[in-house]
């Protein structure tokens, strides 16, 4: 696929490298040739220097004949404007813009066919938002992803010393849950993936990657570790976009308190949300954080855009007894240097918009696409198309199917009803599939297997 990608920031280069180890025809446009020098010398790319919104420089970028446009740069208004010039100049056919003003994104006349072209809008303030929403609901989880319009869910949980199913067999789950069907799609000892077999034994610290309906995530949770109790405190640092969106979908559930060294951002965030309490302060002022009362704080949030802030207040947070801290952290290099530490979970602005951007890159009839491992795994949901003769998949049972090495199907979701995946299940024509893909290089194996033959047409 040949795509024209917009913006060589710390989104844009995030997606360059994922979709260039693709094997994809990339050319990147941005104003800072010093960022286009690094990205052309570590990945086999083009760039083309200039305005991304200049008409002359997405002709240079190969708009001509171009099958997508990505625009991600720092400019919501050069982002629209280049899929306004791609459309009308150039024809392109698929346009994705990230788009973060929310002036912009609640005007629901203003994209679309006959106003400004873009066929999917990302913002990813509001991603990261849902994501850590996601996780402060349920606690315990270090990742909760969504499935079938959230039916289904696949959640990541760190096994505890004392959780009645650590030291024993997958296969003893069924035994202490025999009303509830749930599925180990994966699991991380030190790093290192296991699939899981009936008889894998989960042992202290695994990461486990379970996928079971919505309803009965918190049954499956109890097996891998005691369950924390509900949250009820949130402390928000930054009254950024995130920070500001985050507190407006929590106060109505949670006490919410946000802390904004900004005056004029504290005054207005006091007028915009309803039950949030905003107060003016710096976040790694000790004395602010002993006097909010941070030592019987849930959940600490830092999620301001400087790196350096949110770690060092997250970390005087967790000291001065917060239970769960959340953070978020731009720089990839940091990540693997302070999660599992003081940072119970670190945030990637970054690898969660390349989830939503990657099932639009995709072949096939991909849904969801979740990237996960700091872009070395994935989450699939696609969607199961043809008969038994033009198909590999449908009218198999699972045990029939050549999925590669290490692939494992989770769920299968057929009409609204969840079918968690066991060897004698037959895959009808329309099925929700859900694959977990410890490896993304298999991830082309995959698309083929799914491909439905000439005789469907």
């Amino acid at each position: 696929m040949k795509i024209i990608i917009l913006g060589a920031g710390q989104v844009g280069t995030t997606v360059t490298e994922t979709l260039a180890s693709e094997a994809n025809d990339i050319t990147v446009v941005d104003s800072d040739i010093e960022k286009l020098d690094q990205l052309k010398d570590r990945l086999d790319i083009r760039t083309v220097y200039g305005n991304a919104s200049s008409p002359s420089v997405l002709q240079q970028a190969g708009a001509d004949d171009a099958d997508m446009l990505i625009a991600l740069t720092s400019s919501d208004e050069t982002n629209m404007i280049a899929c306004q010039v791609a459309y009308t100049l150039f024809h392109t056919p698929h346009k994705i813009s990230r788009v973060r003003s929310p002036d912009y994104l609640t005007r629901g006349k203003l994209f679309g066919r006959k106003a400004i072209p873009i066929d999917e809008i990302i913002s990813p303030h509001q991603e990261v938002t849902d994501h850590i929403s996601r996780l402060i609901k349920n606690p315990g989880a270090l990742q909760v992803l969504d499935f079938a319009d959230g039916k289904v869910q696949l959640v990541a949980v760190r096994a505890i010393s004392g959780g009645p199913l650590v030291g024993n067999k997958i296969r003893t789950l069924r035994e202490h849950l025999p009303a509830v069907d749930t599925r180990v799609a994966a699991i991380y000892r030190k790093d290192a993936a296991i699939v899981p077999q009936a008889d894998t034994l989960i042992e202290a610290n695994d990461e486990v990657f379970f996928i079971a309906a919505k309803k009965d995530i918190r049954q499956v949770m109890s097996e891998l570790r005691r369950l924390d109790n509900a949250y009820k405190s949130v402390v928000i640092v930054g009254g950024g976009n995130i920070g500001a969106r985050l507190a407006g979908d929590l106060e109505s559930q949670f006490q919410v308190k946000l802390l904004e060294r900004d005056p004029i951002r504290c005054r207005a965030l006091s007028e915009d949300l309803n039950r949030t309490i905003v107060l003016y302060g710096d976040a790694s002022n000790k004395e602010l954080l002993l006097e909010e009362n941070i030592d019987s704080t849930d959940v600490f949030c830092a999620l301001t855009n400087n790196d350096e802030i949110n770690i060092m207040s997250s970390m005087l947070a967790k000291r001065l007894g917060a239970a769960k801290v959340i953070t978020l952290i731009n720089n990839p290099a940091y990540i693997d240097l302070v999660q599992g530490g003081d940072i119970d979970i670190a945030i990637s602005p970054q690898q969660i918009t390349v989830s939503r951007l990657l099932r639009h890159v995709r072949r096939g009839d991909i849904v969801t696409v979740h990237s996960l491992r700091r872009g070395a795994a994935e989450a699939i949901e696609m969607i199961a198309r043809g008969d038994n003769q033009s198909s590999r998949v449908v009218g198999k049972s699972l045990d029939q199917i050549p999925l590669p090495e290490g692939t494992t199907i989770g769920a299968i979701v057929r009409d609204k009803e969840v079918l968690i995946a066991h060897h004698d299940v037959v895959i009808h024509s329309d099925d929700h599939i859900i694959l977990f893909l410890p490896d993304k290089s298999k991830v082309r194996e995959v698309e083929r297997l799914f491909q439905v033959g000439i005789s469907f047409f």
